[in-house]
């Protein structure tokens, strides 16, 4: 039974007097701790809608047992929902969501050997992949490189500055910088990748870059699952751009890609 009243914007609430955080923990960590409803959080990460029908697919189960978990998922304010006509579809409600699913895979990997996934689809994830809104897998790590060794950002800890240099070299590159966009404390952030275990940039700029790579057609999305696909006119543009020479895209054609460049939603 779920309290009410909103704790970090994930929904969980706490309107009981003197009410300790621990529950709160508990309930988060126990509605994402369930394998099914851990397949349908990690479906959503790239920040796609999907209905509740691809969802139950995507974590193994039948329609009704996914409708139990996604209405809990909802109800707990993990996911939004709205309808399309006759089908229910579903995101994550938040960044911050993402954030905290991140956050528990590399916690979870720290203390184990570099993930190096195996299946082709999962080698493909590790080349390139979208976590929520922005570029994960090592050819974010890798643009991350190139843009620190350049001096356009500069690391302080998690966060990251993006200098003088920096915005000139994105404006001309096409990524609209927003007014004022050095107040905004996660404008430019840094992102631990789970399968580098090296920062990558996230934030609003990290999404935008994301964006400017698909508007110009250099990366597609997959079609099942979160990995991108590298074009041809993609990769002679990063390495004449950003000096980074694109991994492989291991395991995807193009039957398993997305035909036409598409934009983050």
């Amino acid at each position: 039974m779920l309290v009410a009243g909103k704790v970090l914007g994930l929904g969980v609430n706490c309107h009981r007097k003197g009410m300790t955080t621990g529950p709160i923990i508990a309930e988060i960590a126990a509605l994402v701790g369930d394998p099914a409803r851990a397949e349908i959080v990690m479906a959503l990460l790239d920040g796609r809608t999907l209905t509740a029908t691809e969802l139950a697919h995507a974590a193994r189960i039948t329609p009704q047992t996914a409708s139990t978990h996604l209405g809990k998922l909802t109800e707990a304010g993990l996911l939004s929902m709205n309808r399309r006509g006759r089908n229910r579809c579903f995101q994550l409600a938040s960044p911050k969501v993402a954030e905290m699913i991140d956050g528990i895979v590399a916690l979870a990997l720290e203390k184990r050997p570099k993930f190096r996934p195996l299946s082709p689809r999962a080698r493909a994830m590790g080349a390139a992949r979208i976590c929520y809104d922005h570029l994960a897998g090592r050819l974010s790590v890798d643009l991350t490189d190139s843009l620190v060794a350049r001096r356009y950002i500069v690391l302080d800890g998690n966060a990251a500055q993006l200098t003088a240099a920096g915005s000139c070299f994105l404006a001309k590159f096409g990524v609209m910088l927003p007014a004022q966009y050095q107040s905004r404390s996660h404008y430019c952030r840094m992102c631990l990748d789970w399968t580098e275990r090296r920062p990558h940039i996230a934030g609003e700029l990290g999404a935008t870059i994301a964006t400017r790579l698909f508007d110009l057609g250099w990366i597609e999305r997959a079609k099942i699952g979160h990995a991108v696909v590298v074009t041809p006119s993609g990769r002679r543009g990063l390495q004449k751009t950003f000096g980074v020479k694109a991994p492989e895209s291991i395991g995807l054609d193009r039957a398993n890609r997305v035909l036409e460049p598409a934009t983050l939603r």
